[in-house]
């Protein structure tokens, strides 16, 4: 999955809470998703962060 669609998905998941859209049962099913999208949001920054440094290091 790519950073953009993961960080959609994470959107569209925070905006539900905030609007009170999801019973109790949906919301612990949603903050499973949620957390699974912020490890793969942060990863992929990670890894980019490492190999913008790896480029830069190299002039």
């Amino acid at each position: 999955m790519k950073y953009e669609a993961a960080y959609a998905e994470l959107q569209t998941i925070v905006r539900k809470m905030e609007n009170d859209e999801l019973d109790i049962d949906q919301m612990a099913e949603e903050l499973k998703r949620a957390q699974e999208l912020i490890k793969l949001c942060k990863d992929k920054l990670t890894k980019t962060d490492e190999e913008i440094k790896k480029i830069l290091a190299q002039d």
